[in-house]
């Protein structure tokens, strides 16, 4: 029974559910999400400190000083940054410190060496009184101990791997990572590279959603072909279906005579949640589930159409493996009118951008499903719901952003 496309959305998330989390080392945290919130085992800084290279001083010895008169202090120790000082700063003296040295017992303030006659000799001659305490980085005045520094969820950049770091932390718990499995099948394809004749195509499903899942951030598992023959297709799927964490199938799902995809699955032990969505492109979509929880996908073959539903579906199901919040769409304003479909919802690749303070969406001139080029320049899928009215211009649309594309206010349309 076909479904909404509301419907199907619905099915597919509350259908994916997280993979079990791993705990890695830092180098390989980047661009992974974290499992687990994350507190501060001790307060930032740790301890009380200087912030820059000079003078640890009471800065009631230098109250009086002004113009051509300095004043004299004796330096009694130094204090490198990793140092502790050997006792307290009395009145009348100081102490050589390094940025990030531990501030001595007594002292309150840091001057600049700059400020001073240098380090060089037993005294020092200060020209320059900064503010009482200034210099110094207080114990636990950026963060406390126990604070919540990072939250589960927080996608990891090289600021929370330097937040981790800071801390003492060698590793940290984060979502898995999935991996998919991608499966095309068709006796008309030929790869890339390879001589097409005749009635052949080239594969460009394979390659597409190859790349459209490395910009996604995920792994892959398996990449087959498989022609159009059970026991071909049965052994493919047998393969792609090993140690994947999702699976991903192109072609051989619709009603032809040649279609074994949905009952090959399904002899596999695939639970079917849902075949045929009121979409355009992207209708004979498929979806299951095997025994073990893991998501399958069977798109159509026609290249946009997978691709549609590749971001409509996939994407988020990816989203949900890791444990992410799904993104949401955009909503932009209409540039130039389209024909919808009257029945289904419509799905149109295109290009949104901001101009001024306006969020503003085009559609792509090429809008039949085998039309790959209609891809190309896209940074967004447009959606529409069935009408049988031309959608006029000015009419805000929801837009989803393409997972490795970005809207600036220096694009224009050009599709």
């Amino acid at each position: 029974m076909m479904i909404t496309v509301q419907e199907a959305f619905r099915i597919v998330t509350e259908s994916v559910l997280p993979i079990v989390a791993e705990k890695l080392s830092l180098p390989y945290l980047q661009g992974r999400m974290l499992a687990e919130d994350v507190a501060a085992p001790f307060p930032l800084p740790r301890f009380t400190n200087a912030a820059m290279d000079g003078f640890a001083l009471r800065m009631d010895d230098i109250s009086g000083l002004s113009d051509g008169s300095p004043s004299r202090l004796t330096i009694t120790q130094e204090i490198a940054a990793g140092a502790l000082s050997s006792f307290p700063v009395f009145s009348g003296c100081c102490a050589q410190i390094m940025t990030g040295a531990p501030m001595p017992e007594g002292a309150d303030t840091v001057v600049p060496f700059e400020d001073t006659s240098g380090f060089d000799g037993e005294s020092v001659l200060v020209y320059k009184a900064p503010k009482p305490k200034a210099n110094v980085r207080y114990r636990g005045e950026e963060v406390c101990e126990g604070e919540l520094l990072l939250r589960k969820g927080t996608l990891v950049t090289p600021a929370e791997i330097a937040v981790l770091a800071s801390f003492g932390f060698a590793s940290a718990l984060v979502s898995g990572l999935p991996k998919v499995a991608i499966l095309t099948v068709g006796d008309e394809l030929r790869m890339p590279g390879d001589h097409a004749e005749n009635a052949a195509i080239y594969n460009c499903n394979q390659f597409m959603l190859e790349a459209a899942c490395r910009a996604s951030g995920v792994g892959i598992t398996v990449i087959g072909h498989a022609p159009d023959e059970r026991n071909a297709m049965r052994e493919a799927l047998r393969d792609a279906m090993a140690g994947c964490d999702l699976l991903l199938t192109a072609g051989g799902i619709s009603t032809g005579r040649y279609d074994f995809m949905q009952e090959l699955l399904e002899e596999h032990g695939v639970e079917r949640k849902f075949w045929t969505v009121a979409q355009k492109p992207g209708k004979p979509l498929y979806f299951g589930i095997t025994p073990d929880k893991r998501p399958v996908f069977a798109l159509p073959g026609n290249p946009v159409s997978a691709m549609a539903c590749f971001i409509k579906y996939v994407v988020p199901a990816l989203s949900r493996l890791q444990g992410k919040e799904l993104s949401g769409s955009i909503r932009a304003e209409l540039v130039k009118s389209f024909v919808p479909d009257r029945k289904r919802h419509r799905f149109l690749f295109g290009k949104v951008w901001q101009e001024n303070d306006r969020l503003l969406c085009c559609a792509a001139s090429k809008v039949e499903s085998h039309m790959i080029t209609a891809l190309c320049g896209a940074n967004c899928l447009l959606e529409s719901d069935p009408s049988g009215d031309s959608i006029p211009v000015g009419t805000t649309l929801n837009c989803t952003m393409l997972p490795w594309a970005t809207f600036s206010s220096l694009e224009r349309a050009g599709l």
